[in-house]
């Protein structure tokens, strides 16, 4: 189902995105919109807000305050329910920023550590993803031993060197993520999928904070199963791409023979 775009964006185009996936979150994500809004402040940004389906009022809160943010902040709807890996491509999709940064809707993620993140991806010289490296968690025993297991047989088949793809808090140029293929949890698996594009990923480490209010959407079930099955999908991928090449050149029909 199409997301539906709701609020006026800014008529410059921004110099970044951040991306929020945002699905039952109504008492986390103004707090978080508006810590982003000072952290970037001086600087030309956009944020955009991809509500999952909320059945909390999460877009209704939102949109009472929208007139705070001078147009910074954009609003998508989706009409159904379609996981964070949708939301985030929809939330990208929508994105006029060059560079994207993203972050989860539950307040977690600390959005002071933007600065660093745009900085780390500014400083590199070739196509990379800076991920959010959480060294220390703010989560119950039961999510960091999950996480860490998953984690661990991730590195192991396909060698992405990233110790924390769960991180919500990444950056990247927008073009580099067009590329990638789309399916559901891919998130989990961004590092994975530009170093297939021929492109690095690096870890910054980043603050990471106890959830203030709602309950986590997700548990073993559908992080570490389903996170181990989908290894296997991305290994596939890995296999089957195409061989890059150094340089693709139109050729004018004035040159044709």
């Amino acid at each position: 189902m199409h997301a539906t775009l709701s609020a006026t964006p800014t008529t410059r185009e921004p110099d970044f995105s951040v991306v929020i996936p945002c699905f039952n979150e109504r008492d986390n994500v103004l707090a978080l919109v508006r810590e982003i809004a000072q952290t970037c402040a001086g600087r030309h940004f956009e944020i955009l807000v991809v509500d999952d389906a909320s059945t909390d009022g999460s877009s209704e809160h939102l949109l009472g305050v929208a007139r705070e943010f001078d147009g910074r902040l954009r609003l998508v709807r989706h009409a159904q329910n379609r996981g964070q890996s949708a939301s985030v491509c929809t939330g990208i999709d929508f994105a006029q920023g060059r560079c994207i940064v993203t972050l989860d809707g539950d307040g977690q993620n600390d959005p002071g550590d933007i600065p660093s993140l745009l900085a780390a991806l500014a400083a590199c010289e070739v196509p990379t993803i800076v991920c959010g490296y959480r060294r220390t968690r703010r989560d119950t025993w039961l999510r960091r031993w999950s996480s860490r297991i998953a984690n661990t047989v991730r590195a192991a088949i396909l060698g992405d060197a990233t110790p924390d793809t769960g991180c919500g808090l990444k950056a990247f140029e927008r073009a580099l993520f067009m590329r990638l293929p789309r399916f559901n949890h891919m998130h989990r698996f961004l590092p994975a999928l530009v170093q297939r594009e021929g492109a690095r990923a690096i870890s910054v480490e980043v603050h990471h904070r106890p959830r203030r209010h709602g309950q986590s959407k997700y548990g073993v079930g559908n992080r570490l199963w389903v996170g181990i099955v989908d290894i296997f999908g991305v290994l596939w991928l890995r296999r089957r791409a195409l061989p890059l090449v150094p340089s693709t050149e139109l050729i004018p029909p004035s040159a044709r023979p």
